[in-house]
């Protein structure tokens, strides 16, 4: 039977590695903040109906571009309109 010790420096190590690929991860994230969803995207995404969207819309508080019948909002907006309401809490 093989027994291996863990010490504090193998778990540090395994800390820093972790720490390493969550930055990663999150700024590749950051980079598509540019990207369009579309208004079922961004309902399923924030859990709302297809009416507290278009009230979003309507009272200015999501920005949204229209080409054809369909609606598109950016990432980047949806992300400051949710900072800008938790700080108003």
């Amino acid at each position: 039977m093989n027994v291996e010790m863990i010490t504090r420096e193998d778990l540090q190590n395994l800390k820093n590695e972790i720490i390493a690929e969550l930055k990663s991860i999150l700024s590749r994230d950051k980079a598509t903040d540019s990207t369009w969803l579309r208004s079922a995207q961004v309902r399923k995404m924030l859990s709302i109906s297809p009416g507290t969207l278009q009230n979003l819309r309507i009272q200015g508080h999501l920005r949204f571009t229209k080409i054809g019948g369909c609606f598109f909002y950016s990432q980047r907006d949806i992300a400051a309109m949710l900072t800008q309401n938790g700080s108003k809490r």
